[in-house]
């Protein structure tokens, strides 16, 4: 029997530094267990062998855990990402080629200390959702084997869930990230388009794909994802990462944030789903969060242009050639779907994407002042005997709630909720505006934590609440005086986006002035050590991006930092400079700014 090893990087780490564990025995054992896993469940192409290990192994001695964040890590990568000196095949051997250097994230990875064990198995061309669609093998489900894995990622989330790899990564283009997680009881996480480096990825779509991780909790993504998103030179579709998107903003949601759940739920017959995402709304709400029911219509609109529209053209431009000159190295399937692209004008590619921009307008005013969305992963789980009798219209039932992600460009989690009474996990997606990714693995974190489900491999979850509350991309902002609601300097908030949050009141630590000067007549808030007394204020909530402006505009005495609220919360907000109070009359026994003025009339 074969040792089953913690693979969580936290664990790894601590049996790394006590010396109960070194990566070179951790490493061969785990090709061991790869090996024998293999013939069932094709989850590897190209297992590296021992003497392809070594120099990765190596490169480890001297090196400590201390060190490399990712120290002797363990992971698998999809084959359509290259490794360097290891043929990738795309699940496609006549598609073949040796990459010189690896792509840039496996090599930040490397660099890190992460280990590569192989290159996972795929749908070929990264075209399904199912894993079934490889000449070297179908993927089954890791927990139950009437089901298939989910793709195209199929290898690289059976590499996790059966305890092989740390993490992988996948590519996810039209949910081959968030399937194959939820159907393996799996944290899939669908980064922002751009934030993680394609260079060095077979495109599938290249200006809507992204590499996903794949990992048991998604407290591991978020550290995974702060390592490695990172502007990268060799793709041109690389994105900067904005401050508001990294580490620090993984935590403890903020109480009183709005998730979306869509009018028009699917769920395709399936008896079990509808309990089971209900279930999890209800976690959500306990967490603090606020149900909002949305209008699901332009979503699923813009998830129809992907197979029906140009965006097929796109994936023919990287396999058209091969299927032209030697067609039977394409799987029927694939090919069927792909030989569509050739009648695709440019007049369609146009009007298409004129489409898609309306929708996303549509689906932009829907997401302003939400948090997040909420949607099942699937609607419900397809068998394999389905997929074989009905291979195309089984695979797009899994895709319901997954096409639509990249064209309108959301960051998206997949997170485990719950499994089904044959034991198949069941899982949702999280999604949100671009550049959210950690705010949404926090909710995911938060949720994993709050449902208690155990993790892959079946070990207990065990994680202690993040420190800090969780970010996002809107910043709060607590204000006093004439930007209150209807006062006459409020315009310069909602004219930046901003959004009531509460009326509530400051701790009795401050005390009130009107401010000499004006028009506009402006209170100052100072804290006090003596004297003091609870100021009725209000707080917003406006897009990151826009408070510099807005700093920028006030002016002296006044300025932003931060302010205690009666629950004890530390919010910024306006202060005055303690010289601003000379000239001005203390009014705090008016208790608020609002009070004070109706005294005025």
């Amino acid at each position: 029997m074969q040792h089953e090893f913690d693979l969580r990087l936290s664990a790894l780490q601590a049996a790394y530094s006590d010396g109960s564990l070194t990566p070179r025995q951790l490493i061969l054992a785990l090709r061991e267990k790869a090996m024998a896993l293999n013939p069932e469940f094709n989850l590897f192409i190209h297992l590296l062998s021992e003497a392809e290990l070594e120099p990765y192994l190596a490169a480890l001695d001297g090196r400590t855990a201390a060190e490399l964040p990712l120290y002797g890590v363990p992971f698998a990568i999809k084959d359509n990402i290259d490794l360097a000196g290891v043929p990738t095949t795309a699940a496609c051997p006549a598609f073949a080629y040796l990459p010189e250097q690896s792509a840039t994230l496996v090599a930040q990875l490397i660099a890190l200390g992460a280990v590569p064990l192989g290159k996972t198995n795929l749908d070929q061309f990264a075209t399904g959702l199912n894993g079934t669609r490889s000449p070297y093998g179908a993927c089954r489900n890791s927990l139950h084997p009437d089901y298939p894995s989910g793709g195209s990622s199929a290898g690289s989330a059976l590499a996790v869930a059966l305890g092989v790899a740390s993490f992988a990564l996948g590519t996810d283009t039209a949910g081959s990230g968030r399937v194959p997680a939820a159907l393996n009881n799996l944290v899939g996480l669908k980064p922002t388009k751009g934030l993680l480096s394609t260079a060095g990825v077979v495109p599938a779509c290249r200006t809507l794909d992204c590499v996903s991780y794949f990992s048991a909790s998604a407290r591991e993504a978020s550290q995974l994802l702060a390592l490695t998103a990172t502007l990268d030179a060799r793709d041109a579709y690389s994105r900067g990462n904005p401050l508001w998107n990294d580490t620090s903003a993984f935590g403890v949601p903020r109480p009183g944030w709005r998730f979306g759940v869509p009018k028009q739920l699917e769920f395709l017959g399936c008896p079990e789903s509808p309990a089971l995402f209900a279930s999890t709304i209800e976690h959500l709400k306990a967490l603090g969060g606020e149900a909002i029911e949305i209008d699901f219509t332009p979503f699923l609109e813009a998830a129809r242009l992907l197979y029906a529209g140009p965006w097929v053209a796109e994936r023919y431009s990287v396999a058209g050639e091969l299927i032209e000159a030697q067609p039977d190295a394409v799987l029927p399937v694939i090919r069927a779907v792909l030989e569509q692209a050739p009648g695709t004008s440019a007049v369609d590619a146009f009007r298409a994407q004129y489409r898609l921009q309306a929708l996303k307008a549509e689906c932009e005013r829907i997401m302003t002042e939400l948090g997040c969305v909420l949607t099942p992963a699937y609607p419900r789980p397809v068998t394999l005997a389905e997929l074989q009798a009905e291979p195309v219209a089984r695979n797009s039932d899994l895709g319901y709630y997954t096409n639509f992600m990249n064209m309108l460009d959301y960051a998206a989690v997949a997170v485990p909720a719950g499994f089904m009474a044959g034991g198949l996990p069941w899982g949702v997606t999280l999604f949100g505006r671009a550049f959210t990714d950690q705010y949404l693995l926090s909710l995911a974190d938060a949720l994993q934590r709050h449902s208690d489900l155990p993790l892959a491999g079946e070990r207990a979850l065990q994680l202690p609440a993040p420190a800090n509350l969780a970010g996002n991309d809107r910043a709060r902002l607590v204000v006093c005086g004439a930007h209150l609601d209807g006062l006459v300097l409020n315009w310069q908030l909602k004219q930046r986006g901003g959004r009531l949050i509460e009326a509530t009141h400051s701790s009795p630590d401050y005390q009130l002035y009107a401010l000499a000067g004006g028009p506009p007549l402006r209170p100052g808030m100072l804290r006090v050590t003596q004297g003091g007394r609870a100021i009725a204020v209000e707080v917003w909530e406006l897009p990151s991006s826009e408070l510099g402006s807005f700093l920028t505009g006030i002016p002296a005495p006044l300025g932003l930092g931060k302010v205690q609220l009666a629950d004890g919360r530390w919010e910024t907000g306006f202060i005055c400079e303690p010289c601003g109070i000379e000239g001005a009359v203390n009014i705090s026994h008016f208790g608020g700014w609002r009070a004070f003025l109706s005294s005025l009339s």
